[in-house]
């Protein structure tokens, strides 16, 4: 704790911690609101054309702020009866900071002029007529409550949800309120409590982990694997949203839906990235007639979610707002959510698998934007997951099965660049510092299985099974693979928000090495050209 509060104090202080921090601490009166950026529950009547509109943040952005909208409006300090604070992690006592929005939003001369008309507005905050707060409050609340997703939670993930509860408690909801107590219920559901520790998720990824395992086990082929990945299908199958409301209608309001969310349960928010990465693995089913109709709306509503460049995001399309990121609220850096090379390529590779010749123009539009994305050195940036080895599995996965050769330049540039990347164990690895740095800037990391796996099934899918990295690869799996047949890896696998927070992907280390060995042994039978 000692050293945490030094790290603090050296850093600024907590006034110079990012917008959520400040705002859990205004509400525990730590800070004055003042420190937090204004946000007004009357965004909830902008018109679409206004600059800031909700459709025009990512789903994640929704969810978090539309209760924050309440909650920063009726500013509410929680009761501290034992007056606990943390006045020592302050270099200036917090009542006398003048300014707790330096350096946020970026250095440009937009992010300077909305901090100050982002403080203009506060200081006339009372200026708002009551009738126009009540009905915005009113239509704040109303959006919450459609979107409250049952025990699952509000966008499920966590901080729309403890949001969402703190707003149902200012609101004067009882204790025994349905919507409230329900609430708390999703927000208990993400404790985990072992004998030695315990922690809270951030959500939980049941429909990615199971998409990606049955794609791991169908590559093994085994009789054992074929009925857990069968299985895995059928649970699937019942998980696709096609007739749920969600935000994404607003842009596409004819589309049929078809999509899967990466929780139990999200049906507002289908996530193309996941959509994907099942309807893959439903066509490598061994009857996949018996999922046809599953695969049609699937792939059908993934084409119409294509962005204007050609590329696919996570949840939405032309999600390309970027002047939102000077916003005082945006220190985060992810507001948005635009087009990215990871989802473009497992849209690729689902509509590549399946060869419907309608798709052939999505296909060809998201392959140019593939191409236009490769960095300098050869690889592609991962944002889904770390970082630079995931982009470049992602991409030359998505390639080979599109029927790019090989011998394609993208492809040996890229191959190149992995090859140059691993480590003298036969491992890859990449921490999450390559968030930091340029492509080709990170300092060297150790190897972890599961980035080893992602290099191997980029360069297997690249004609290089047989190649001297690809057996120095296999080797490290083989020599790390514990007793119980697993991978041990207690590093954090993936970005939620790059340079922000990290998740850990606990099956990261188990599917990925089992599915990059099978693909070896696959690729490398006798009579198998490679």
């Amino acid at each position: 704790m000692v050293r945490a509060r030094k790290a603090i104090l050296e850093r600024g202080g907590a006034a110079r911690s990012n917008v959520f921090t400040r705002i859990t601490l205004a509400l525990f009166g730590q800070i004055p609101w003042r420190g937090c950026p204004y946000l007004p529950v009357e965004i909830m009547l902008f018109p679409r054309w206004f600059p800031f509109h909700l459709s025009k943040v990512a789903y994640w952005s929704r969810a978090v702020m539309v209760p924050l909208f309440i909650l920063c409006t009726l500013k509410p300090v929680a009761r501290n009866p034992l007056k606990v604070n943390v006045r020592e992690l302050f270099t200036t006592p917090p009542e006398n900071e003048r300014d707790y929005f330096r350096g946020t939003g970026g250095k440009s001369a937009l992010a300077a002029l909305l901090r100050v008309l982002d403080r203009m507005a506060y200081t006339a905050d009372g200026l708002v007529p009551k009738f126009l707060r009540a009905r915005a409050m009113k239509r704040a609340e109303s959006w919450m409550l459609e979107r409250l997703n049952g025990e699952d939670g509000l966008g499920a993930i966590f901080p729309a949800m403890v949001n969402a509860l703190e707003a149902m408690v200012i609101l004067g909801y009882p204790v025994d309120h349905p919507h409230r107590t329900t609430a708390k219920r999703a927000l208990e559901k993400l404790l985990v409590n072992n004998v030695s520790h315990a922690y809270c998720q951030p959500c939980v990824s049941p429909v990615w982990d199971t998409g990606l395992a049955c794609l791991a086990m169908q590559a093994t082929g085994g009789s054992t694997a074929h009925g857990a990945w069968g299985r895995g299908l059928d649970w699937l199958q019942t998980k696709q949203l096609l007739d749920a409301p969600g935000d994404w209608r607003d842009r596409r309001p004819h589309l049929k839906g078809g999509g899967w969310a990466f929780q139990f349960d999200n049906g507002h928010y289908p996530d193309l990235d996941d959509t994907a990465a099942v309807a893959w693995a439903l066509h490598q089913a061994d009857d996949p007639a018996r999922y046809e109709f599953t695969i049609t709306r699937a792939l059908d509503w993934l084409a119409g979610m294509q962005s204007a460049n050609g590329a696919f995001a996570a949840y939405d399309m032309d999600n390309t707002y970027y002047y939102l990121n000077a916003i005082p609220f945006a220190d985060h850096d992810a507001l948005l959510d635009p087009p990215t090379s990871d989802v473009t390529a497992r849209v690729v590779a689902a509509m590549a698998r399946a060869e419907r010749p309608k798709d052939k123009p999505v296909l060809e539009r998201a392959i140019a934007y593939l191409r236009g994305e490769q960095e300098d050195n050869g690889s592609w940036f991962g944002r889904w997951g770390t970082n630079y080895i995931y982009g470049t599995w992602s991409v030359l996965s998505a390639l080979a099965l599109a029927g790019i050769s090989r011998h394609d330049p993208a492809v040996r540039r890229a191959v190149s660049w992995l090859a140059g990347q691993q480590n003298s164990d036969g491992g890859w690895g990449e921490s999450n510092d390559s968030y930091r740095f340029a492509a080709g800037k990170t300092p060297p990391s150790a190897s972890t299985a599961h980035q080893t796996a992602w290099a191997l099934l980029a360069m297997i899918a690249s004609g290089e099974a047989g190649s001297v990295n690809v057996r120095r690869g296999v080797d490290y799996l083989m020599r790390t693979q514990q007793a119980d047949g697993l991978w041990s890896d207690p590093h954090f696998t993936a970005p939620g928000f790059p340079r922000v927070f990290y998740l850990r992907y606990h099956g990261y280390c188990a599917y990925f090495p089992l599915w990059a060995l099978a693909s070896y042994r696959n690729a490398t039978r006798p009579g198998t050209t490679h």
